[in-house]
């Protein structure tokens, strides 16, 4: 019997000793930031013990870290009620990642009460709270948007999933769009003329920034700096420009973001050589994880962004919806606060579906971009006329190489003025239907376009007069 005690008192010593030294190993692992890792001893350990406030703390963190919120919320509010250091600040980020901005905004407070009471510093605290308000700002104003597709693609090769229009410009990786340039950056937009491009790209200060570079006859010119506060945050990445050439989308992960990158819009003023004031475009399309590469095909009427929400480390959603031609907002005060954050998180895209015409004709158009349907075979492909006694019905009719080359500038500038014409149309139609307050904010845009529209017109007409000129000077 004797013999047998002091076994079990053996085992039950090797036994507390593998604990303590998987406790030890786990804080360490934690400690190092490899929470992935640590998660699962913490797990262990609190089930065995679900009253221990450190247990508690250690597991919440990891799942936090490791983009479970809701699974660790529970622990961290255990962690808090057993007055554990730092328990509210990590509460309080959990419940920002879940959308709870009013109990995140509120722990927050409590968090900086009790760091004051301690007289310790608040400033980083502070910066936290100030972000879930304007959280909770973006949530009480989610826009109300169709989406009609997501899949989930590799995140290496995420631009291969966009599958936008010609009419609408091109979307390229920095590298491989520049090749061995010896320089690194995002990505890269080419504009449907093929005139100018849009990319990011690494500064001595190792951030991102956005520059431009403009066609000059075959080369392209130097890169510049956007101007303006585009570049003022800490990245700036994934830029794409509306065939109106003044708005431009991109994304930052600066202090207005949620989290991560988040998707902005600004537009170019023409009297300031300079970009407004950028906007948060707001959710659903942002959220506290990585949202970017915004891209709106107007062509197909379809609008598409990325984002890894709720995604493994090496995959990203693409995200495919109708785009609004202004925006509309949920009513925050007459919807469940569940289905709000719902809507905003974008937990299922069914949810957006309220107009089942619509939606299968956006599907039709996706259907076709995907498998680059092809058009119906014409006996001719343009109608230009060169003269009064010449009319071109095919590329190969030009004789001149360069008369040839502008008529599919030309071409492209037509597509370009008639889908802007047919835009400021709706707007127009859109303006006469709308309030006071609503013209009021309709005015600038329509203006902007209006100048767009007879810009591109006299633009065609130029073209037009030089392609006929180079031509006839073959001809002779």
């Amino acid at each position: 019997m004797k013999k047998r005690y002091i076994l079990f008192l053996f085992l039950g010593l090797i036994s507390m000793t593998i604990s303590a030294q998987s406790l030890a190993e786990a804080r360490a692992l934690y400690d190092k930031g490899e929470y992935e890792k640590a998660k699962p001893a913490f797990q262990k350990f609190v089930k065995t013990q679900p009253a221990n406030g450190n247990y508690n703390l250690w597991y919440g963190v990891c799942c936090l870290k490791t983009g479970e919120p809701a699974e660790g919320v529970k622990y961290l509010e255990t962690a808090v009620k057993r007055r554990v250091p730092s328990g509210q600040l990590y509460l309080a980020q959990t419940y920002n990642d879940l959308y709870r901005f009013e109990e995140a905004v509120d722990t927050y407070e409590d968090y900086i009460a009790d760091l004051t009471k301690r007289k310790r510093p608040t400033e980083e605290a502070e910066k936290l709270l100030d972000k879930s308000r304007a959280n909770l700002r973006m949530l009480k104003g989610v826009e109300e948007v169709c989406f009609v597709d997501s899949f989930v693609v590799d995140k290496e090769n995420f631009l291969d999933a966009y599958r936008i229009s010609p009419e609408s410009g091109k979307l390229s990786m920095y590298d491989a769009y520049f090749g061995d340039s010896g320089r690194q950056g995002g990505t890269v937009y080419e504009t449907e003329l093929g005139n100018k491009l849009y990319y990011s790209e690494l500064q001595p200060d190792s951030t991102l920034s956005i520059l431009s570079r403009n066609k000059l006859l075959d080369e392209w010119s130097k890169g510049s700096l956007l101007p303006g506060s585009i570049n003022e945050a800490m990245n700036a990445n994934y830029p794409y420009v509306l065939t109106d050439g003044v708005t431009i989308y991109y994304a930052s992960d600066g202090p207005e973001s949620m989290g991560g990158y988040d998707i902005f819009v600004t537009r170019y003023n023409t009297n300031t050589d300079s970009y407004l004031t950028p906007e948060n475009v707001g959710m659903p399309f942002n959220s506290p994880y990585n949202d970017y590469m915004y891209v709106i095909d107007e062509f197909n009427n379809l609008g598409w962004f990325a984002s890894d929400r709720y995604q493994p480390e090496d995959k990203v959603c693409i995200y495919v919806f109708i785009p609004n031609t202004s925006k509309q907002v949920y009513n925050y005060e007459a919807t469940d606060p569940q289905k709000m954050i719902a809507l905003a998180q974008l937990h299922s895209i069914q949810d957006t579906w309220t107009n089942a015409e619509a939606v299968e004709a956006a599907r039709e158009r996706l259907r076709n971009a995907v498998s680059e349907k092809p058009q119906a075979t014409k006996n001719y492909d343009f109608k230009f006329i060169i003269d009064d006694n010449a009319t071109y019905y095919h590329l190969e009719d030009f004789r001149s190489a360069k008369a040839k080359e502008l008529y599919s500038k030309y071409s492209l500038v037509e597509k370009s003025y008639k889908q802007q014409q047919a835009k400021l149309e709706e707007m127009r139609m859109e303006y006469a239907r709308a309030g006071k307050s609503d013209k009021d904010r309709m005015s600038a845009a329509i203006l902007d376009l209006e100048q767009r529209v007879q810009q591109l017109s006299t633009e065609i007409e130029q073209i037009a007069i030089q392609v006929r000129n180079f031509e006839k000077q073959a001809i002779k």
